[in-house]
């Protein structure tokens, strides 16, 4: 058997007082795989009724200390409420801002009343997946009516809009104003559904919200810090590209806290894959639902925590419920043509299932075209950029356990690559990737040929990919 030095970090060489010397060593004892609990950061915009201060990441638990932390009603609350409403065991951090200095607009709605009823009935009235009901006496006024419907609502205190009677030649109106500034609000629908006669209610945007915040100034605050997976409530253009500058950065080789950014997304359907070709990035998810009544916001946080949940990389998320999150009417839910549309041009479709579930058809990221704008399924999936973040995170865990104070000889390269292929075997057991023996040849760590002080390795790596299709012929034998 060959001979091998054993080298110690507290005995010293240089001992000469009698004595039976015996030291510990750690660095042999983990032989599996790191746990890949996953960490979700919600950046969102809160209010000045907050009890933290902007732009600081802050753990939150419940809804509860969401509205106490950023302000009951706030955007930043109900995106922490739908999180972990999707996903109660969510390690969730919300990074908030306060709405824009530079001249933000509130969105102003107006509901206007007409009367009076003829007949008693009930109004429903939806702001965005919240319901709401009152009844409504034969007799009554539209002044009367928008000013028990105000009472009524004051039992909300946390929808993102407060409602108040219009004035003077107004106040068979009520006017729903945004507690936040910016776009984010005009992700919310409004409906009226009216069964007394003589009554109406008709909803009309006076004001759209306008002038966001900027990302980057919660984007700052947690660059070093490791989060898995980011949900951003602005889905337009600007924002997103600040999203996919700052995943870059976080997830290179250089800094390697990879993550995966999510937002949603509730238009049309030739808007939402226009802007996905925009963004066209590899660790963005846009998750598309048409016509639903939960805000585009929620929908977004909600798909994130359902992502953190499973903490098997490979895995696919088909299937899985978004719980809270409002199924569409029947007339906007979305073909199995459209479907193939959105999963070729960059976006993850949702659709209903059994129980008026929501639920994911198949998770994608926006990278559809390389540099060159030709089309490449490399990243389609996103349980591929999961899979690669964890894989190396294994590696490096393994080789950091093994080798915190290695010197660097002819014998180290070895020691190295045995380390490597035993970290892929194991992630071969687990079915995260194969081929392992197959490719074996192709690990290779050697010396680096102008520092002395550096090893280099190639690690070829097939991932599992998801069972997504299954075809077969049936032959008629008669």
């Amino acid at each position: 058997m060959a001979s091998k030095n054993i080298s110690f970090d507290q005995i010293p060489s240089s001992i000469r007082k009698p004595g039976k010397y015996m030291e510990f060593n750690t660095k042999l004892a983990v032989r599996t795989l790191p746990a890949n609990r996953q960490r979700t950061l919600i950046i969102a915009p809160m209010l000045s009724t907050g009890s933290v201060a902007e732009c600081v990441p802050t753990t939150v638990f419940s809804d509860t200390e969401a509205a106490a932390y950023f302000g009951t009603g706030s955007i930043a609350h109900l995106m922490a409420r739908a999180a972990i409403k999707a996903n109660p065991y969510l390690d969730l951090t919300i990074c908030a801002l306060a709405d824009a200095t530079a001249a933000p607009v509130k969105r102003v709605e107006t509901l206007t009343i007409t009367g009076p009823a003829t007949s008693t009935g009930v109004i429903t009235l939806y702001v965005g997946n919240v319901r709401m009901q009152m009844g409504i006496a034969s007799a009554d006024t539209a002044i009367e009516i928008a000013a028990a419907l105000v009472a009524e609502l004051a039992k909300y205190p946390d929808l993102p809009f407060t409602a108040a009677v219009g004035t003077e030649a107004n106040t068979h109106k009520v006017i729903f104003t945004a507690r936040n500034a910016g776009t984010v609000p005009n992700q919310v629908d409004f409906a009226a559904e009216i069964t007394a006669s003589g009554v109406t209610g008709t909803f009309a945007q006076t004001t759209a919200g306008a002038v966001d915040p900027d990302i980057e100034d919660a984007l700052a605050p947690v660059f070093a810090e490791q989060y898995h997976i980011v949900v951003s409530p602005f889905n337009d253009q600007t924002s997103l590209e600040a999203l996919r500058d700052h995943l870059d950065n976080v997830s290179g080789p250089m800094e390697q806290r990879p993550g995966v950014g999510v937002y949603g997304y509730d238009g049309a359907l030739g808007s939402c894959t226009t802007l996905s070709g925009l963004v066209n990035h590899g660790r963005i998810v846009c998750a598309y639902y048409r016509g639903t009544k939960s805000p585009a916001y929620e929908l977004g946080a909600a798909f994130a925590a359902v992502m953190a949940f499973e903490e098997d990389p490979a895995r696919p998320l088909n299937l899985l419920e978004l719980k809270g999150i409002a199924a569409p009417p029947i007339d906007q839910r979305l073909s199995r043509t459209e479907q193939e549309n959105l999963l070729y041009n960059g976006t993850t479709p949702l659709e209903v299932g059994p129980g008026e579930k929501s639920q994911i058809v198949r998770a994608i990221t926006t990278y559809i075209h390389d540099p060159q704008g030709i089309d490449d399924i490399s990243l389609l999936d996103v349980t591929t950029i999961r899979t690669l973040d964890y894989v190396r995170e294994a590696i490096r865990q393994r080789i950091s356990l093994r080798f915190p104070r290695e010197k660097l000889s002819s014998k180290t390269p070895p020691q190295v690559r045995d380390q490597i292929m035993d970290v892929l075997e194991k992630l071969e057991e687990l079915e995260i990737v194969e081929e392992v023996t197959a490719n074996a040849d192709g690990v290779i760590v050697e010396r680096d040929l102008q520092d002395p002080n550096r090893l280099n390795a190639k690690i070829p790596v097939d991932v599992v990919n998801g069972l997504h299709v299954f075809a077969g012929r049936i032959d008629l034998l008669l």
